[in-house]
C-alpha cells in the first residue's frame, strides 16, 4: 500500500513563502503517523517533535501524530496534505512558534501556580483548533476557558475573580466557535466546559431566545416537510451547497433523489456560534461570510438550509455578512421544505415563501 503526502515545508530563516512536497511512501512497518514522519525524515530532513503527543493538521483536521494508520485511511484516505497547527506560527516546517498560547494563560496569573501552567500546556490543540483565530488573532483562546473551568473546580473560592478577569477580555468568550468538527475524535465534554463558563458570563442562551431575525419584522411560515412525496422535477444541473444540521435524515434522502452536484467544501462544516448570537453577532457574521463566498465562488447555484435559524442567518442578514466580507454575495438561500416543494411540482406553494427572501432564487 502507497500513500500520496504533501508535507508542509517553510524555513522562517530562509524561507519567504510555505510549500509542499511530495512524498509517496510505501507502508511497511509504519504504525502511525509519527512512524509515517520519522520515515520521510530519514531521506528529507524537516522540523518536526518526535513525539505521539505532537499536534498536527490532517486534511484540515487537527490530531495527534499518535493516529493510528487504520484510522488514517479510514478518515482521510491515501492522499494527505500533512500541516503544523498554525501556518501563520509556523517556523520550522511542522514546528511553531507557540508564544502566542502560551502568553492567553496571563489573563488568570492571578490564580495559577507553576503546576497550573503545565497543565495548561496540554490544552494547547484547543487553542490552534478554534476556527475563531482565522478572524481575530486576539481571541483569548479556546484552552483558557477550558482551563478556567478546570480552575475554578479545583479553586471555588476564585470564582468570581477568575469569571471577572474573563468578562474584563475585549474578544473573549463570546467569539467561541465550536471544535467538533476540527478534531479528530474529539471530546464533547470540552464543549460543555465551554459553555459552562458562557453560562456563567450570561452569554450563552438557547437558541428559541436568540433573535437572528435583526431589523426584520417579517416571519416566514415554510409549512411542513411532507414524509410522502413524489419527486417531479430533479436537479441533474444544479450545484448545491448544503449547510447541514445534525438531524438531517430527511434532507439527504432527498438530495439523493434530486440528481444534483452537492459541493463538497470543508467550510460547510463551520460552526455558526449561534448560542451567543444575541450577545455577539459579529463572529457569526464573519463565519457565514466565509461559508457565502466559498459555496459562491465554487459556482454553487444556491446555499441549502435545513433550519429556520440558519436560514435567518444566511438571507436575513445578509447586508451584515457582505459588510463583514467587503463583497456583494449574490447568492440564495433555500430552506429545505421549500426545495421539496418545487422538487415536487408544487411551485406555487414554494412561490409564496421564495418572494419573501432578500434575494429570490428565481429557479421557478
Amino acid at each position: 500500500m502507497k500513500l500520496e503526502i504533501s508535507l508542509f515545508k517553510f524555513d522562517k530563516n530562509s524561507d519567504y513563502l510555505p510549500y509542499y512536497t511530495k512524498h509517496f511512501l510505501k507502508i511497511e512497518d509504519e504504525k502511525n503517523i509519527l512512524d509515517i514522519l520519522k520515515t520521510i525524515n530519514k531521506t528529507a530532513k524537516f522540523g518536526f517533535k518526535d513525539c505521539e503527543n505532537f499536534d498536527l493538521v490532517i486534511n484540515g483536521v487537527y490530531v495527534k501524530a499518535s493516529i493510528k494508520l487504520e484510522e488514517i485511511l479510514e478518515n482521510f484516505g491515501k492522499e494527505l496534505t500533512i500541516e503544523p497547527i498554525s501556518i501563520r506560527r509556523a517556523n520550522n516546517d511542522l514546528l511553531i512558534d507557540d508564544n502566542d498560547f502560551k502568553d492567553k494563560i496571563n489573563v488568570l496569573k492571578e490564580f495559577i501556580d507553576e503546576n497550573d501552567i503545565v497543565n495548561y500546556s496540554k490544552l494547547k490543540q484547543y487553542y490552534y483548533a478554534s476556527n475563531t483565530l482565522n478572524y481575530n488573532n486576539d481571541y483569548i483562546g479556546d484552552s483558557v476557558l477550558i482551563f478556567a473551568h478546570d480552575l475554578i473546580e479545583q479553586k471555588p473560592a476564585y470564582e468570581n475573580y477568575i469569571l471577572h478577569a474573563l468578562n474584563e477580555v475585549e474578544i473573549g468568550a463570546q467569539f467561541h466557535t465550536n471544535l467538533e468538527n476540527r478534531i479528530y475524535n474529539f471530546d464533547l465534554s470540552i464543549e460543555e466546559k465551554i459553555k459552562n463558563i458562557q453560562k456563567k458570563l450570561d452569554l450563552f442562551e438557547e437558541l428559541p431566545k436568540q433573535n437572528f431575525r435583526i431589523n426584520k419584522t417579517l416571519i416566514i411560515d415554510f409549512g411542513d416537510f411532507e414524509d410522502n412525496y413524489e419527486i417531479k422535477h430533479d436537479f441533474k444541473d444544479f450545484n448545491i451547497a448544503y449547510y447541514p444540521s445534525k438531524n438531517n435524515e430527511k434532507t439527504l434522502e432527498l438530495l439523493e433523489k434530486l440528481n444534483a452536484k452537492i459541493l463538497n467544501l470543508d467550510t460547510l462544516n463551520l460552526d455558526l456560534a449561534k448560542n451567543t448570537f444575541n450577545k455577539n453577532p459579529k463572529i457569526t457574521y464573519c463565519v457565514a461570510s466565509t461559508i457565502l463566498l466559498d459555496a459562491f465562488d465554487t459556482n454553487a447555484d444556491f446555499l441549502l438550509v435545513d433550519t429556520i435559524e440558519d436560514f435567518y442567518i444566511f438571507d436575513y442578514n445578509r447586508k451584515q455578512i457582505e459588510k463583514i466580507s467587503g463583497r456583494e454575495i449574490i447568492l440564495p438561500v433555500i430552506y429545505i421544505n421549500e426545495l421539496q416543494k418545487l422538487a415536487s411540482g408544487k411551485h406555487d406553494e414554494a412561490r409564496k415563501t421564495l418572494e419573501k427572501h432578500q434575494i429570490n432564487p428565481e429557479i421557478i
